[in-house]
């Protein structure tokens, strides 16, 4: 989100933004390579004039949503954690998922990831690693590109017809020499995991590291969410490794079935 310039917090001549505009602008200020601002910072990455952003700033530090330190740089608060935990990705999919994403850990030893779809891009709800796993930049709470990332395949492979061709029709960005950013060559790839039934990238985000990713399937539609290992590339074998992983996908879907409907 991004707010516009006017001196008054407005969005264009005559026209006021809502207050909660600004407040999500100044929210949206922060993200995973800016975990601390200071005041001017979040001014001019919310587009608000500085009083403005004082003002609503003071107020969400009051509310526990923002964190003054010492040194006078603001971070996200323990309030906005605590509204997070709220979420149904934290109170039905996490919780549903976490045995089986310790099950996979503890059998292979390799950094598991569980991801839902969020716009164009694969949302890290939960990562599992230890000191032997592969380093890798995913993190809980970020956010990777759908054609670069196994979750992220696999998310995209059993989506809808529509949002795949609208996806496809859209750049895609190299990360590195083997990211696949031809549409044709990505399109052909999610047919052959659909027909596998797992998802596979070769050093397309990270070089040196390959994955192998399951969709969790619910009632028919699209993928709730998809489950992930990332290894070394010397050491991916598909065969060997995806079974677990798909039975894996599988255990998370039957227990979010069978899950009494959430309320409101």
């Amino acid at each position: 989100m991004t707010a516009r310039r006017d001196g008054a917090g407005t969005g264009a001549p005559g026209r006021r933004t809502s207050v909660a505009s600004r407040v999500l602008a100044i929210l949206a200020a922060f993200d995973g390579q800016h975990r601390y601002l200071t005041l001017s910072e979040i001014a001019g990455r919310s587009g608000l004039p500085l009083a403005t952003a004082h003002r609503l700033v003071r107020e969400l530090a009051e509310w526990r949503a923002l964190h003054r330190d010492a040194a006078g740089r603001y971070s996200v608060g323990l309030r906005m954690w605590e509204v997070g935990l709220l979420s149904p990705l934290q109170s039905r999919l996490r919780e549903a998922a976490l045995p089986y994403l310790q099950d996979l850990y503890e059998s292979t030893g390799e950094n598991v990831h569980l991801a839902v779809r969020d716009g164009y891009d694969a949302m890290y709800i939960e990562r599992l690693s230890g000191h032997r796993s592969v380093p890798v930049v995913s993190r809980s709470g970020g956010r990777l590109p759908l054609h670069a990332t196994g979750v992220g395949k696999a998310l995209l492979a059993w989506e809808t017809e529509d949002f795949q061709s609208d996806f496809l029709r859209r750049p895609l960005r190299r990360l590195t020499p083997y990211t696949v950013t031809v549409a044709a060559r990505l399109r052909a790839e999610l047919e052959e995991a659909r027909d596998r039934g797992y998802a596979t990238t070769s050093e397309e985000m990270t070089l040196g590291t390959s994955s192998i990713a399951a969709p969790v399937l619910v009632g028919g539609g699209p993928p709730v969410c998809a489950v992930a290992i990332v290894v070394r590339s010397v050491q991916v074998d598909p065969t060997r490794l995806s079974p677990s992983i798909v039975a894996a996908a599988r255990g998370i879907a039957a227990r979010l079935a069978g899950l009494p409907p959430s309320r409101g």
